[in-house]
């Protein structure tokens, strides 16, 4: 039972996976609207680009195994 028990939760886990990356998709065609419908100015958008570049060099900071050429999981 407990085999049986592992292996559906690795299932969740793939299944909770794949549900973040379809998520994680529909978030640039959510910006597209807000910038056409003048929700998110252009100031407001390159703000978040600014933050998220600022994020990922940290997170590469913080490992020791960062690759030193700055094309972080590519």
């Amino acid at each position: 039972m407990a085999v049986a028990q592992e292996q559906e939760m690795k299932a969740r886990v793939v299944e909770m996976r794949a549900r973040v990356v379809e998520s994680e998709s529909q978030v640039p065609l959510a910006m597209a609207e807000a910038l056409a419908k003048g929700k998110l100015g252009v100031m407001d958008y390159l703000n978040l680009k600014n933050i998220e570049a600022d994020t990922q060099m940290r997170s590469s900071i913080g490992r020791p195994d960062a690759p030193a050429d700055g094309k972080e999981g590519q």
